[in-house]
């Protein structure tokens, strides 16, 4: 399937957020998700199915000044 992330076109096999963020190496970073521009809580990635076309958004905190 075909998604954008971070505004980058990526090929997946995953098929909710949380098996994303896994696909994507993201496992256990702490990080932020919004899909379609909607902020989804950790708690409801693995509820989340993601489809052909969707936009995904993932960062992460960053330290420093």
């Amino acid at each position: 399937m075909n998604i954008l992330v971070n505004d980058e076109a990526r090929t997946v096999t995953a098929r909710t957020l949380a098996a994303l963020v896994d696909e994507l190496g993201l496992t256990g970073a702490r990080i932020a998700t919004a899909v379609e521009g909607e902020f989804v809580p950790a708690s409801r990635r693995s509820q989340l199915a993601i489809s052909e076309g969707m936009k995904v958004e993932i960062v992460a905190p960053m330290q420093g000044g």
